[in-house]
C-alpha cells in the first residue's frame, strides 16, 4: 500500500497507533465498522435506506450510495508513511458531510489511479484523484452524457471507457473527450473488471476485451451466454465472470462461471458443484478464481486450466433470495484473507487462503449485507445492481 496524505501535527499527536485496517459492512439501518485483523466491531453509523458501499481508493474512506449520491464515510484509519514502511493510526469513524451529488448513484470504478462516479439518472460522470475525495465535488471533473444504467472506467493517459446509452457497447475516449475507438457489438453491456493489460466488459453474448484502443469481442459458446459480474486481478491475465444462459428467468441460479483469457482473447466455461449469487465472485492473492457457492463452500479455481483446486467449507448451505437487496452470503477478499458474511447467523468469517482454512468467525450485532474494504487492492471493481428483471444484479 502507498501511504495516504497525513493530517496536521495536532491531529497526528492525538491519534493512537493501531494494527488494523477496517471494513465497512451494511445492515438494515446503518453501517458497521469492523477491524480487519481482529474482526472487532468498532462502530455503528446509523443511516436510513438501502445502502451500498464503494471503495474510495485512498485507504481510509468509503463511499456510501444513497438516494442523494455518494456520501464520504471516514472509517477512522489513517495511513502514514515512515521510511520504507507505514503505520496505521485510528480516529473515530464517522459519516462526513461530504457528498458527491448523483441521483441514482451507480458504478464507482477505481482504475489507473483515478475514481469515476456514475449517476444513472443524470448521466453524469465525476472523475477525481482518490486523494481528493474529502474535498468533495469541486475536486472532480464532471462530464454529462445521456442518462442510462452505465459505467465509466478511467484509463491511462487521462481518458475513459464509457458505455453507450443503449448499452450495446462502449466508446474509448481520450482526455479531451474525443472518441478513439468504439463498438456496438455488446448487447446488454454490464459489469467490468481489469486484468494485467486489459479491461473486460460483460455482454449478453460474451465479453469485450479492451487493450488501449483495441477492442475485441469474444463470443460466448451459447447464443445467449450472459457475462455480467466480473472479478479481475492485478496478478493474472484471466478475469472471472458469472455465466447465465436463461434470458427469460426471473432469477437464474447459474452453476457455471466464465474465465476470460485476456491475453489469448478467449473464453472458457467451467461447471461448479452448486449455484452462486452476484456477490460470490473474488480473486485470491495469486490470481486464483474464487466463487462462494450455495453449498456453503468457497470454491477455488485455477483460472489457467479451469480446474477446481480447493473447496473450503465456510457457511451452512443457503439459497439466493429473489429480492436482490436482501442479504445473502457475500465474499470480499483483502490480501490473503477472504471475508465471508453469513446473514443467517449474523456472522463474519475469515478464510486464510494460503492454508485453505477458516481461521476466525465472529458474531456481528446486526445482520450483515454488503461488505467493503478501504484499500486499492480490492479483489474486484465494485458491484452494482441492474434494475431489469432477469439481468445481473450488480
Amino acid at each position: 500500500m502507498s501511504p495516504a496524505a497525513s493530517p496536521d501535527v495536532t491531529q497526528q499527536a492525538a491519534a493512537p497507533e493501531v494494527a488494523n485496517a477496517r471494513l465497512g459492512i451494511t445492515y438494515d439501518g446503518g453501517i458497521m465498522i469492523v477491524e480487519e485483523e481482529s474482526m472487532q466491531h468498532v462502530a455503528d453509523l446509523p443511516l436510513d435506506g438501502f445502502l451500498r458501499l464503494n471503495a474510495a481508493g485512498d485507504q481510509r474512506h468509503l463511499l456510501v450510495s444513497t438516494a442523494q449520491g455518494f456520501h464520504v464515510l471516514d472509517t477512522g484509519v489513517e495511513v502514514r508513511g515512515h521510511d520504507d514502511h507505514f503505520h496505521l493510526y485510528s480516529h473515530e469513524p464517522k459519516l462526513t458531510d461530504t457528498v458527491f451529488p448523483a441521483p441514482k448513484p451507480g458504478h464507482a470504478v477505481l482504475h489507473a489511479g483515478r475514481l469515476a462516479l456514475f449517476s444513472d439518472e443524470a448521466g453524469t460522470i465525476q472523475v477525481l484523484d482518490p486523494a481528493d475525495v474529502t474535498k468533495g465535488p469541486d475536486a472532480a471533473i464532471k462530464t454529462t452524457f445521456e442518462a442510462h444504467h452505465g459505467v465509466a472506467i478511467p484509463i491511462q493517459g487521462g481518458g475513459m471507457i464509457v458505455s453507450l446509452p443503449d448499452r450495446t457497447g462502449v466508446n474509448v475516449l481520450d482526455k479531451s473527450g474525443q472518441v478513439l475507438a468504439t463498438t456496438n457489438e455488446c448487447p446488454g453491456l454490464h459489469g467490468e473488471a481489469a486484468a494485467h493489460e486489459a479491461i473486460t466488459l460483460g455482454c449478453a453474448d460474451g465479453t469485450l476485451v479492451i487493450k488501449g484502443t483495441q477492442i475485441t469481442k469474444v463470443a460466448a459458446p451459447d447464443a445467449y451466454g450472459r457475462l455480467g459480474n466480473q472479478a479481475g486481478s492485478g496478478s493474472s491475465d484471466y478475469v472471472l465472470a458469472d455465466y447465465k444462459t436463461d434470458k427469460d428467468a426471473k432469477l437464474e441460479r447459474p452453476t457455471r462461471i466464465a474465465l476470460i483469457d485476456t491475453e489469448a482473447n478467449s473464453l472458457r466455461v467451467v461447471d461448479l458443484p452448486a449455484s452462486y449469487s452476484f456477490r460470490s465472485l473474488g480473486r485470491g492473492p495469486d490470481g486464483e478464481a474464487l466463487v462462494l457457492t450455495t453449498d456453503g463452500n468457497l470454491t477455488v479455481i485455477d483460472p489457467e486450466h479451469g480446474t477446481i483446486t480447493e473447496s473450503i467449507k465456510v457457511t451452512a448451505p443457503w439459497e439466493e433470495s429473489e429480492t436482490w437487496q436482501n442479504p445473502r452470503p457475500t465474499l470480499r477478499v483483502v490480501g490473503n484473507i477472504a471475508y465471508v458474511t453469513e446473514p443467517a447467523t449474523a456472522q463474519l468469517h475469515a478464510v486464510h487462503l494460503p492454508s485453505a482454512k477458516v481461521v476466525d468467525s465472529v458474531t456481528l450485532p446486526h445482520v450483515p449485507n454488503e461488505i467493503q474494504d478501504v484499500g486499492l487492492g480490492s479483489d474486484s471493481h465494485d458491484d452494482h445492481h441492474d434494475d431489469h428483471a432477469g439481468h445481473d444484479h450488480e
